[in-house]
């Protein structure tokens, strides 16, 4: 499964919105040593209930996303 997203970091709450194709996510973290990308994983992990397999666009606010 593969998802498109687009990313809002140092946000005061954890979310996940769709629209469309796209979800939106806000995170807590900044985007400094994969702090962001850690938190994103996790989240989506619980979210879904499936494994994170690959991220593109690990350094870009808009990011495909591969799901197990």
């Amino acid at each position: 499964m593969k998802i498109k997203a687009v990313i809002k970091t140092n946000q005061t709450e954890q979310k996940i919105t769709q629209e469309g194709e796209t979800y939106k996510i806000s995170l807590k973290n900044e985007p400094k040593n994969n702090k962001a990308n850690l938190e994103l994983i996790k989240l989506l992990e619980k979210h879904f209930r499936k494994k994170v397999t690959k991220i593109l666009g690990s350094k870009s606010h808009e990011k495909i996303i591969e799901l197990d």
